[in-house]
């Protein structure tokens, strides 16, 4: 049996986000793969290449973790596999007035 296609990527294992590595269809199975973590994960919106989608629900307020760093705070609950991006997300990264 041929082994499935990887379709994105978690770059740390302590990532809560995973990286689209092609356009992503709502309602697919995708397979998320990392160097320690392999994930199946559901989507519930279509993700463009590049973009990020939930690998676990995150709530309100919680930190999202990619790069095994934070990057941003959630501005409303993630479900597992939503589209992960401004909507919903305060980004974090080169701000100075964000610690």
């Amino acid at each position: 049996m041929a082994e499935k296609t990887q379709d994105a990527i978690i770059i740390s294992d302590k990532d809560n986000v995973a990286t689209a590595l092609k356009n992503l269809a709502k309602g697919t199975k995708v397979l998320a793969r990392g160097d320690i973590l392999t994930m199946e994960v559901n989507l519930k919106d279509d993700i463009a290449f590049g973009h990020k989608f939930a690998l676990y629900d995150i709530l309100s307020g919680s930190d999202i973790i990619k790069y095994g760093a934070v990057i941003g705070r959630a501005t409303q609950d993630i479900k597992k596999g939503e589209h992960a991006h401004l909507h919903n997300i305060e980004g974090a990264r080169g701000r100075g007035d964000k610690k």
